[in-house]
Formats: structure tokens, sequence, C-alpha cells
């Protein structure tokens, strides 16, 4: 997750589907795989800090040569640099590490439904933190609807105890982190003068560095795990964390803010999809049922009353 320059909505984005569909599909690939690589690390048994220490190095190195093939320099401000800590810390290093920990206790294709729940957490935030936003009557149906979705793939009529509960509750964590993380970017980073290039490998690096510090403080050793885990978290720093930014930069230039932030529905279908084929997860009713009254939710609190 990165920041974005600061762009006009593209009224003609529907026209010229062509230019920003591949790219789009090809995102939500990327994002929905994610969730299999964090859980072919935490299997082989990487600790959760590391999955995101190494997720976070990989993204990082990326983004700087990016940076490097541009000739664009990283930010210098203080302020900035400020701001690009806390974002780091929102959108990357705990929801990365909660996510890690969470699906050491549920599988992938949970983690990626839970996912979907992103936009509801960051209306919250986004009510909480932005000036002139407002709770309304569609706003709170939509929260409700989406609070109910939640509870559906908890399977609460089963008991709320277990493994289950606590890597869906960090799941959940990892989800309100970016909620916060969002909202406090669209206040106090996304509007700054440097190329978001810059910006965002400032705000992978700062959390780079926020993990290892983490990491040193609880002792935490690197794991080296096996050959397969190991490809999948460069894959999943490098792509995932990385390339995934320029392809969703591109996106919304050719189509518009409104349908890339759409990308948010489909990546739960490919995490499903994976998690069911290449991990042979089970997939219960109460998954698929849970997930669209989550994506119901947000349709309805992004939805505008109709003139009298």
């Amino acid at each position: 997750m990165s920041t974005t320059d600061r762009t006009t909505e593209r009224p003609d984005g529907t026209r010229a589907v062509t230019r920003w569909l591949p790219g789009f599909i090809l995102l939500s690939a990327i994002w929905g795989s994610s969730f299999a690589l964090i859980k072919l690390a935490v299997d082989d048994g990487v600790a959760p800090i590391w999955v995101a220490l190494w997720r976070c190095l990989f993204g990082a190195l990326a983004l700087l040569a990016v940076c490097a093939l541009r000739r664009e320099r990283l930010p210098r401000s203080r302020s900035t640099w400020g701001h690009a800590a806390v974002v780091a810390a929102l959108l990357n290093a705990a929801p990365f590490a909660l996510f890690a920990f969470g699906e050491q206790h549920v599988s992938s294709l949970l983690a990626g439904v839970i996912n979907a729940t992103t936009p509801l957490m960051t209306l919250v935030f986004v009510l909480a933190l932005v000036r002139g936003e407002r709770m309304t009557l569609r706003r709170v149906q939509g929260l409700l609807l989406g609070f109910v979705g939640v509870l559906c793939l908890l399977a609460v009529w089963r008991g709320l105890a277990g493994g289950t509960l606590t890597g869906t509750l960090a799941c959940l964590a990892a989800t309100a982190c970016y909620g916060a993380g969002f909202a406090y970017t669209r206040r106090f980073f996304s509007g700054r003068t440097e190329s978001a290039v810059a910006l965002s490998a400032a705000q992978i690096g700062a959390a780079t560095v926020e993990l290892a510090l983490v990491a040193a403080v609880t002792g935490t050793a690197p794991t080296l795990p096996g050959p397969v885990a190991s490809i999948g978290l460069v894959v999943l720093g490098a792509l995932g964390t990385g390339y995934a930014f320029l392809l969703n930069l591109q996106v919304i230039r050719a189509a518009g803010a409104t349908i890339a932030s759409t990308v948010t529905y489909v990546t739960p279908i490919w995490s499903t999809v994976i998690g069911v084929v290449l991990l042979g997860e089970p997939f219960g009713w109460n998954t698929l049922v849970g997930g669209v009254l989550i994506v119901l939710g947000i349709l309805v609190t992004r939805s505008s009353p109709r003139p009298r």
C-alpha cells in the first residue's frame, strides 16, 4: 500500500477500457496472491516480523531502483520524513506483521477476504480525521452490513474461541491500520510536492527501518526459509510492495481513482482461487456469504441517495 500523485478523476475512464483493464487485472492478481505468499513463508517457519521486514526491504530496494532510473531524489524535508514514518507504521510495518501473524492461525483465503474490509475501516478513520466528512444514514447502513459480513466470516454461531478468532482479529487489526493510514495519508502526506515514487520509496524505506528496530528490540533472529518460501518473499516484496505501486499509479492515471479503488473487490477472488487450488485450503459457504456482505456494505457506503 502506497501514496499516489494528486490526480483528477477522468470522466472518460470507462471508455478506453483497454488502456487500464490489463494493468487493473494484473494488479489485483499481484495483491490477491500476496496472502498465499505470506502463508508459504509463515508455514516454513519465518517469524511474522521477518515476513514483514523482508517484504519491506525488497519493496524498498525496488522503489529505490526506480528512483535511480528516473533520477528522482528522495524527500529532504524533515516534516515529510516524519509523516512518512507515521504512514509507514500504519500502512506497512504494523499491518504486514499482523497479517503474517494472523496467517499462522487462519488460511490465506480467509485473510484475503478480511482484507476487503479495508474501505470500511478507512471510512471510519476518515470520518474521524478528515474535515468536512460526516456520517450519513447510508454510511451507517453500510458499516453495519460489513460488520454482519465479518461475523459471518467468523461463523459466530460456532462460538468465538481458538486460533481462528486470534488470527481473524489480527487480520482485522491490520485492516484497521490500513484505514487509519489511508486517512492520515489523505490529510498529511499525499498532497506533498515530491513525486509519488519518491514518497513511496521514503515510506517503504522507513517501514524497513521500523521493522528492523522492532526485530532488534525483541531479539527475533532472522529465519532462513527454504527455496520456495525465499522466492515467495522476494516476489512479495519486489512485486507486491514495489512494482504494484507503479502499476496502481498507472491505473489511477488511465482510469481515475474511483475505478482504481475497486481493485479491493477483486483481490479476494484471487486469494480464494489461489488458496483453494494451490494450497488446498477449505472454502465454506460462510466465507462466500461474508465476503459478499462486506462488498455490499462498501457499495452502500459509497452510494448516494436518489434525488426526490
